[in-house]
């Protein structure tokens, strides 16, 4: 069985609506985070994707699929913050996440 606390490639995330930790990429607007996002229908909010998991209707966060490193599920509920994962800061490997094509 498959340790839930390790980062995988973005290609095998549940496309089921399941709500799943993703790494963001860095880019000019910040450095690499973490966050909550699920995939989405295309919907009247917006087309098929990956969304943040607070968006609500007229305020839709989407990112597209070259903003994501990585996903994992979510972890078990724990009061203790520093167990909280750090985004992956390996490198960009084709293996991880595809080779951008």
């Amino acid at each position: 069985m498959e340790q839930s606390n390790t980062w995988r490639h973005m290609n095998s995330a549940p496309k089921d609506g399941t709500r799943v930790l993703v790494t963001i990429r860095s880019s000019e607007q910040g450095s690499a985070e973490v966050d909550v996002a699920f995939w989405a229908p295309g919907d009247r909010h917006g087309i098929e994707g990956w969304r943040a998991s607070d968006s609500v209707p007229g305020r839709v966060v989407e990112y597209a699929e070259s903003e994501l490193k990585c996903w994992m599920p979510m972890p078990s509920a724990s009061l203790d913050r520093s167990l909280a994962p750090a985004p992956w800061d390996g490198d960009d490997m084709d293996e991880l996440d595809g080779s951008g094509i």
